[in-house]
């Protein structure tokens, strides 16, 4: 009886996501409308490719130009080219094989037992990358869908040819997609997830009893911190990509699209590697079996504001990703980056004061300065020069 509950409770669940994920994308632009606008261009492909194939030209092997069309309505027109001469290519190939395989011996189970492995192997060629399995499939259906002649062949290239240009031509000419707003939501998602480490540390250190179980959290928050890193990698691909064989963009238009700068993505990856530096010394200085001298507590307190603040100011530049004309942001950021300067320069004479501190204080607090203030460093580079002439 609870494993049918627990049954119910997840189909509700999936329920539940699959009515949000339709509001979404109802109320505006969007992941989820996307995927709408991309399936109801592929049937219609298919469809418009059926059309034409089966009822208008009553071709014997109509099935082809559907197929092959409803495939290539990718996520950008480049990507529908590209895969499209992939494809055609392992169609061709196994359409040809199947045909001489016929040819020569006269059987299909023969055929089939000597055409497979050839093409099978083919379809491995990182030349056709993941279309290569049409060679395969093309082939069975060459060998088993009826008999095998100069005309059926010619008839199937032809109906893969066709399927290809209409799938395409869809693609680019129905709301060619444009990826540029993963962009923008993965540099965000990276600046906010940013600023919740910072503040998680910052909070954590403000804890006297902090352990290694804290270190580890702060580990996988770091871990996040690269995952969302290759999102926005990954983003950045389709965006270019998009850009690409797009007639919904002209040349001269592409300069002033609001896509974020690619120095923010470079910006915010030098942040989260001095971040995931910040939480390995942190796990040292955890770690009970290393060598690595404990700190003074006082000193790991102050240091941990001098995070908050650092995570304040990652704050303000992820309004700055949001907002492209947020009127106070900039005045929010030298707000924020004052407060990283004095809780920097206060901290740093502290260390140099050998009354206040230990040798080890100094030592283990010095490294984790330096990775403050080079995450400093990378959220304000226009103010660097003022900063180091306080430090």
């Amino acid at each position: 009886m609870g494993h049918v509950i627990e049954k119910l409770y997840v189909l509700r669940a999936e329920a539940r996501g699959i009515a949000d994920a339709a509001a979404r994308a109802w109320r505006g632009p969007g992941r989820e409308r996307d995927l709408v606008v991309q399936s109801l261009k592929a049937a219609g492909a298919a469809t418009l490719a059926w059309a034409v194939s089966g009822w208008w030209l009553q071709d014997p092997v109509a099935l082809m130009a559907p197929w092959v069309a409803v495939v290539l309505v990718q996520a950008t027109v480049y990507r529908s080219l590209f895969k499209g001469l992939q494809q055609l290519v392992a169609i061709a190939v196994g359409t040809l094989l199947a045909a001489g395989a016929e040819a020569l011996t006269g059987s299909t189970l023969a055929s089939v037992a000597l055409v497979l492995p050839v093409v099978m192997l083919l379809s491995n060629w990182p030349r056709l990358g993941d279309q290569g399995i049409y060679g395969p499939t093309t082939a069975l259906f060459t060998l088993t869908s009826g008999p095998v002649s100069g005309l059926t062949v010619s008839h199937r290239l032809l109906q893969a040819l066709l399927g290809a240009a209409i799938g395409i031509a869809v693609n680019a000419l129905v709301f060619p997609p444009v990826h540029l707003r993963n962009v923008r939501e993965n540099l965000s998602r990276l600046a906010r997830g940013t600023e919740e480490t910072l503040t998680g540390i910052a909070e954590g250190l403000a804890q006297e009893d902090w352990s290694e179980d804290t270190a580890a959290g702060w580990r996988r928050l770091a871990d996040q911190l690269q995952q969302r890193q290759e999102s926005l990698r990954s983003a950045r691909q389709w965006s270019h990509e998009s850009l690409r064989l797009n007639p919904r963009l002209p040349w001269n238009s592409r300069r002033s699209l609001p896509l974020p700068s690619e120095n923010e993505d470079q910006r915010w990856g030098a942040i989260v590697a001095q971040v995931g530096a910040v939480v390995d010394t942190m796990i040292d200085i955890a770690d009970e079996n290393r060598t690595i001298p404990t700190p003074d507590q006082q000193p790991l307190r102050d240091y941990g504001r001098l995070l908050a603040d650092l995570a304040s100011a990652c704050r303000v530049r992820a309004d700055l990703i949001c907002v492209s004309a947020a009127e106070d942001a900039h005045a929010r950021l030298d707000e924020a980056l004052d407060s990283v300067e004095r809780r920097h320069n206060a901290l740093h004479k502290q260390l140099t004061d050998e009354r206040s501190v230990s040798a080890a204080t100094t030592a283990v607090l010095g490294t984790l300065l330096i990775q403050a203030q080079n995450i400093w460093h990378d959220i304000a580079p226009e103010t660097w020069p003022r900063a180091t002439a306080g430090a």
